[in-house]
């Protein structure tokens, strides 16, 4: 008879089973994946570029305005339609922008070459100006500024309408 109570803990100890810990590890396991599926950090990474690609296209269009204001012209020129993408066909205009005082002195180190290639840069008309680039994440795309073609021209298709476009359309800055 001793032989079979020794199995028996001892009263006061008591324990969690097998069964009851798988099920607790399960249930932290669902809720770690349904978190995950939440917060989907590859959006958040894509968000996160993008909102620092849109910040220097609002930085580089606001210095190109204020340019204008102060010259009479863009840095290309006026009355001609000018397209450039990226920093390696607007260098010289940054640089423009920058010995004028409108960009600080190590914008294209700050923006990176990579950000400055996603930019592009669109003028048709004398005083209008489109700086866009197309987002990558799923907010980005979604947003009512995510509505414009290649050209700074607004466009139809694109998933930020309410139809629920399935282009991908560029984000601009104008």
């Amino acid at each position: 008879m001793k032989k079979y109570l020794s199995h028996v803990q001892p009263a006061g100890r008591q324990g969690f089973t097998l069964v009851e810990l798988l099920i607790v590890i399960a249930l932290l396991g669902a809720l770690a994946i349904g978190l995950l599926a939440t917060v989907d950090p590859f959006e958040q990474l894509k968000k996160g570029r993008d909102t620092s690609v849109s910040n220097m296209v609002a930085e580089f269009l606001n210095a190109n305005l204020r340019y204008y204001s102060t010259k009479g012209q863009f840095t290309w020129g006026t009355g001609t339609t000018f397209t450039a993408r990226g920093a390696d066909t607007m260098g010289s205009d940054i640089t423009s922008l920058v010995n004028a005082g409108e960009l600080k002195n190590r914008f294209m180190d700050i923006a990176g070459t990579g950000n400055l290639a996603k930019m592009l840069v669109t003028s048709t008309a004398v005083d209008h100006l489109a700086v866009c680039y197309d987002p990558e994440s799923k907010t980005f795309n979604a947003n009512a500024n995510t509505v414009y073609g290649s050209g700074g021209l607004a466009t139809s298709g694109c998933i930020s309408e309410s139809s629920g476009g399935l282009e991908s359309c560029f984000y601009c800055v104008q």
